[in-house]
């Protein structure tokens, strides 16, 4: 992690968890798109971002507690912590 203060949740990251595939499972389900990725780092799973219609990576927050997403996609290298919103590159 870069060097700032960061949420505990941030900080205790060792390893950034990267996508299985480049898609949102949930979307694909419902035959839907998206617009960019993240990766829970907590159980794995990719989901789609705010900027796509389903919003699949906020849903599973609120839904799991999960609280931290890394960028899935491909030349990004940011998490974001949806209990501080707070964001750090990596």
């Amino acid at each position: 992690m870069a060097q700032q203060k960061l949420c505990s949740e941030l900080a205790s990251l060792s390893d950034i968890k990267q996508p299985q595939a480049l898609v949102c499972d949930e979307c694909i389900k419902t035959g839907s798109s998206w617009v960019h990725l993240r990766t829970c780092q907590e159980c794995g799973g990719t989901h789609c971002c705010d900027s796509s219609p389903n919003k699949h990576a906020t849903k599973h927050f609120h839904r799991t507690q999960h609280p931290v997403m890394a960028s899935a996609e491909p030349g990004e290298r940011w998490v974001w912590c949806y209990v501080h919103e707070e964001m750090a590159e990596y």
